[in-house]
């Protein structure tokens, strides 16, 4: 028999959204963080290293995929930004076998600005995206949004589980088991997973999914929900393509189903 949607939650604060100012003080120092910076374009990656180490970040450069393995392999990285297009492996062969390593935040440097690259990478296991030419700001504002939602899980001291029938998601070890059975989630797809679970039962449009899981509005960034989704649902369904958890509500976005049963 299904059980109901359940929260076991012990919180000294009220819980923040992304945008709020409570998460935005909550970002990460900048001198705790290291982020691998991987492109084979000499000068973007010295200018990378050099403006990210002025706001205080730890980096580490790569020329290339296999080297990227090898600094993720031999110390600790909280983030990489991996640019595509490069020799010897090439970007999305990175992503992938790092995504078989880590769940570790992947942002994608990319001069493909076709919708089946970037979703093409979405698939791999990318959190995020920025299209070249781009500016410092624009990966300033990514890496913080990516970093707040990390650095929250990270701080959160007393647990808070949330379980409905067959799934079970734990902010204190970021931990989300299916059947009983441990499921491997890139932080984007856990945040989504998250901010459904808290909501259950209530439509959510992709927007709004976007602006608080991605932490930032963009212009296309609902086709991102819409990959993600599908990447989750991969994940957390029996059969993928007649969910009973993850639930597209025609015109309204996504929900949760707590009852956790087919809807007809």
């Amino acid at each position: 028999m299904y059980q109901t949607l359940t929260f076991r939650r012990v919180e000294s604060l009220p819980k923040p959204t992304m945008t709020s100012p409570t998460l935005l003080q909550s970002t990460a120092p900048a001198t705790n963080i290291s982020i691998l910076v991987v492109d084979d374009e000499e000068p973007l990656r010295n200018l990378l290293q050099i403006s990210l180490q002025r706001h205080g970040y730890h980096v580490a450069i790569a020329r290339n995929g296999r080297e990227a393995l090898e600094v993720a392999a031999s110390r600790k990285i909280d983030l990489v930004l991996l640019d595509i297009m490069m020799p010897e492996m090439d970007g999305f062969a990175t992503c992938l076998e790092l995504r078989k390593r880590s769940d570790i935040p992947i942002v994608m440097l990319t001069a493909l600005n076709r919708p089946d690259d970037i979703v093409h990478g979405f698939n791999l296991g990318a959190d995020d995206y920025i299209t070249k030419p781009f500016t410092f700001r624009e990966v300033e504002v990514r890496l913080q949004a990516i970093l707040r939602r990390v650095y929250w899980n990270q701080e959160r001291v007393e647990p808070s589980v949330l379980t409905a029938n067959e799934i079970s998601l734990n902010d204190d070890t970021h931990e989300v088991s299916v059947r009983d059975e441990a499921v491997h989630l890139t932080p984007i797809e856990y945040q989504l997973l998250r901010f459904l679970m808290i909501s259950p039962d209530r439509p959510i449009s992709k927007d709004t999914l976007f602006q608080h899981v991605w932490g930032y509005d963009m212009v296309g960034g609902t086709n991102l929900v819409e990959v993600a989704m599908r990447r989750l649902r991969e994940k957390i369904e029996q059969d993928p393509s007649q969910p009973v958890y993850l639930l597209t509500v025609r015109g309204a976005g996504y929900k949760f189903n707590s009852e956790g049963m087919r809807v007809s």
